[in-house]
């Protein structure tokens, strides 16, 4: 496979220190992700690439990775995916955002409000703080702005994945995954 990239959907909103960044901005391969905590695949796109991330340790080390996650909630078809979002920028006010990311993650057949402050209890965060931050909606304006930020990047739906600035459009498969890292470096 070539990668043209005149014929790839490119990131619209680069990465930047606003995000969520597991792994290190200027790293050789920079993998964005647009997801919905309530959408099986998002979840399985996720695995995936921590499976990749994990292979690709070896070829380019700790520190040439990067992974970042934005939220792309479809309110349409997922009823509790937005809150499920709300619920992990109220987490990382506390920084907790990776803990409850991979908490709404493995139990995303159970997102409702109760679930929610459950995990948040979990994981030891303030709750009146937790709960006050939902009730307000302090993070819909930033969820907000990552939907902007996908659609303006040719996202229609969850998930949807960047690897170096360009749109991956091969199957969700590690290998494919990797094949296409490797190209995005020639």
């Amino acid at each position: 496979m070539t990668y043209d990239r005149d014929n790839y959907i490119s990131l619209f909103v680069l990465p930047s220190t606003q995000d969520h960044i597991q792994g290190v901005l200027n790293a050789a391969v920079v993998f964005v992700m647009y997801g919905d905590y309530e959408c099986f695949q998002s979840a399985n796109v996720y695995r995936l690439i921590k499976v990749a991330q994990q292979q690709l340790k070896v070829s380019f080390g700790e520190n040439n990775l990067g992974f970042i996650f934005r939220h792309f909630p479809q309110v349409q078809i997922h009823p509790h995916a937005q809150r499920a979002a709300e619920a992990a920028e109220a987490a990382a006010a506390q920084g907790q955002f990776w803990q409850m990311h991979e908490m709404l993650f493995i139990h995303q057949q159970e997102l409702g409000n109760g679930y929610l402050v459950e995990y948040a209890n979990r994981l030891g965060l303030d709750i009146s703080q937790f709960l006050q931050d939902l009730s307000k909606g302090a993070y819909v304006n930033l969820i907000n702005a990552d939907i902007e930020g996908g659609l303006r990047s040719g996202v229609e739906a969850a998930p949807a994945l960047f690897i170096n600035g360009i749109r991956y459009l091969e199957r969700w498969t590690v290998e494919q995954i990797m094949a296409a890292i490797v190209a995005a470096n020639d």
